[in-house]
């Protein structure tokens, strides 16, 4: 079970990683003039932070995503390799 439970977070590691180097490579694809469609992508999330005021603290809560075809890409090589290791 524990084998199990230790695979799944390999697993959200990759994919995690996979988001994260694909949308980098995606912002960076976006100054190419024949890779602009890998920047191609969606913002998601929070519009507005959600604040929490305590008097003593304010505590802010955001999240957004951004979503490009890169970072799909990144993912979904991610997956691959993790199949394969």
């Amino acid at each position: 079970m524990a084998t199990r439970d230790k695979n799944i977070w390999i697993l959200l590691i990759f994919i995690l990683s996979g988001l994260v180097l694909g949308g980098l490579l995606g912002e960076l694809a976006s100054q190419v003039d024949f890779l602009w469609w890998l920047s191609y992508g969606e913002t998601f999330g929070l519009s507005s932070p959600i604040e929490l005021d305590l008097n003593v603290i304010t505590i802010t809560f955001g999240l957004g995503f951004k979503m490009n075809i890169a970072s799909i890409i990144g993912m979904a090589i991610a997956i691959f390799v993790y199949r394969k290791v």
